[in-house]
Order: structure tokens, then C-alpha cells, then sequence
């Protein structure tokens, strides 16, 4: 099993910066795809972005795309989002976690998961 702890969120005014980290260890951070995902107070953990193994590519959500960056160091077992021009609407929660099989944007296909950090857009 692999231990996940998010940091680096906080409050932010829209159009922003924020680059969240995800800390690994127990479990070979390598062997796992990891994923991003988030949840706003009275919605639905919804995907965010998702990152392959050793790093060769990422997939994100429509609504992301072209704004976040997810990478990931494998040597430090860390994975990072980066979050540019931040709308209110990406307040939210944001947890990693590591894929486990299935479609990766289902958080049925994971099997850990950080505690999540707080991140808060303002208009």
C-alpha cells in the first residue's frame, strides 16, 4: 500500500497560480499511474487529471485542459498539479490518489488516496 499526502493549496484570487504536491510513500510510487481529483461542498468527486507511470503522458478533464499541468518526479515520489488562471469554479477539495485498474477517470479504479488539500478561488 502506498501512503498519499496532499499539499500546497490555499486561497487564491481568479486567474491565479497554485501548484499542489503529493507526497508517496510505502508502495514503489513508480508502480502506480496517479491521478488528481477534486470535490466541491454538495457535488461528486469528479476527475481532474491523471498521469502515467513514468511520466510519458497525462490525460486531463475538458475543464482543465489547457489551464492545469500534472508531472511527477519518481525519484522524490511526488507528483505536482499545476494550476494556472484559476476560475472560482476549481474551488474545491483536491486529492491524489493511485490507479489501480479500470477507467482512470472513475474513482472506483483507485485504491489510495490522500486526505485532500483545500483549495479556494476567489472572484
Amino acid at each position: 500500500q502506498v501512503q498519499l499526502v496532499e499539499s500546497g493549496g490555499g486561497l487564491v484570487q481568479a486567474g491565479g497560480s497554485l501548484r499542489l504536491s503529493c507526497s508517496g510513500s510505502g508502495r514503489t510510487f513508480s508502480s502506480n499511474h496517479m491521478g488528481w481529483f477534486r470535490q466541491a461542498p454538495g457535488k461528486e468527486r469528479e476527475f481532474v487529471a491523471i498521469i502515467w507511470k513514468h511520466g510519458g503522458g497525462a490525460n486531463y478533464a475538458d475543464s482543465v485542459k489547457g489551464r492545469f499541468t500534472i508531472s511527477r518526479d519518481n525519484a522524490k515520489s511526488t507528483m505536482y498539479l499545476q494550476m494556472n488562471s484559476l476560475k472560482p469554479e476549481d474551488t474545491a477539495t483536491y486529492f491524489c490518489a493511485s490507479h489501480y485498474r479500470g477507467d482512470v477517470s472513475r474513482r472506483e479504479s483507485y485504491d489510495n488516496w490522500g486526505q485532500g488539500t483545500q483549495v479556494t478561488v476567489s472572484s
